[in-house]
């Protein structure tokens, strides 16, 4: 016969004692009102869970609120399921990818044939507000291998992931509202509890980082608990925006990269050139100061010379000609030159 009761140990040491099959969220009204309304998830020795999954008798246990770090992850990647609740709202036919939480936010892969548009993440937004609004709970279940297939048979980059799980791999999936996706979660109680959020920007991504495959669009999104959370990252990040090197390189007439020289390669104005030049010198002096000294390599080598990893910063020109060495590949790296105007 199993046993009727459970117990469990909080943080101060202290037991707990439940009735068996006692969730996280038993725990936490168990504890106190106050508790219940706060808790988000659950760490189950380490491991952080939903608070609607079981405890197991005898375990460490402790329930996480906004003010528990870990608690933030938790936040985020259920806000990447509320975006791709939302998108597969607008788009039915999208495929989806990934969607983890990050530093600082979360994202999500999907491909619906064609990139996001700004119209596209604004619209996604408000579908978000409304999936928010909804309160939708997050349902996890265990299914089978065949179940998940069936349930994701539209679906072909789910399928590959669910080949990727081995054969005694735990296959979960979350259900909030009218989206379902393959995931281990674990995520908040409800889409309700994600109240700060905001959509950064869209950018292509590979499928699993493979540029063999096929390009999905990566929606890049954040959240937090509190308004005045949210608000200061966005003004970090504009703050940044205005210091970033190419607003500031425009804005100084620094430098300028030409498609038709070769891409990421700099062409210094004189305002940059002088302090390139200034900068060069100063890190030499300091070399000399220290005791070191100074080495300077050819321009050009044999491509066979330069593959090793020594070498690594050459450029290949590829079957150029020599009178010495006849047909052969060469290397050849750009330095700055100088002249008068």
């Amino acid at each position: 016969m199993p046993p009727s009761e459970i117990q469990v140990v909080l943080p101060d040491g202290s037991k707990k004692t439940l009735p068996a099959g006692a969730t996280g969220a038993d725990l936490a009204k168990a504890i106190g009102p106050g508790l219940a309304k706060a808790a988000l998830a659950i760490r189950v020795n380490g491991d952080v869970r939903d608070l609607q999954r079981p405890l197991p008798d005898g375990m460490k246990v402790s329930i996480l609120t906004d003010k528990d770090p870990q608690a933030l992850d938790v936040l985020r990647h259920s806000s990447a399921h509320v975006l791709a609740t939302a998108v597969r709202q607008l788009f039915p036919k999208a495929q989806i990818g990934f969607g983890p939480p990050i530093e600082d936010g979360f994202y999500y892969d999907f491909d619906i044939g064609r990139p996001f548009g700004p119209e596209d993440l604004e619209a996604i937004e408000k579908k978000m507000v409304e999936v928010v609004k909804a309160d939708y709970p997050f349902v996890r279940e265990e299914v089978s291998r065949a179940e998940a297939k069936k349930r994701f048979t539209d679906d072909p980059l789910k399928l590959e992931r669910i080949e990727d799980l081995g054969p005694n791999e735990v296959i979960s999936v979350y259900t909030d509202g009218p989206f379902v996706d393959l995931c281990r979660g674990p995520h908040v109680p409800s889409t309700g509890r994600i109240k700060h959020f905001k959509l950064l920007h869209a950018a292509g991504a590979y499928w699993r980082g493979d540029e063999r495959r096929q390009m999905l669009q990566r929606i890049y999104g954040t959240a937090w608990f509190s308004k005045d959370d949210l608000e200061a990252y966005v003004r970090r990040l504009e703050e940044a925006r205005k210091r970033d090197h190419r607003v500031i390189g425009k804005q100084l007439d620094l430098y300028s990269i030409q498609e038709d020289v070769g891409p990421g390669l700099i062409l210094w104005h004189p305002n940059g050139a002088i302090l390139n030049f200034e900068l060069r010198r100063f890190i030499e002096d300091v070399i000399l100061q220290r005791g070191y000294q100074l080495v300077y390599t050819p321009l050009r080598g044999s491509a066979r010379t330069i593959s090793r990893p020594t070498f690594a910063g050459w450029k290949r020109r590829a079957s150029a000609t020599t009178a010495s060495s006849g047909n052969s590949s060469i290397c050849i790296r750009f330095r700055k030159t100088s002249g008068r105007g």
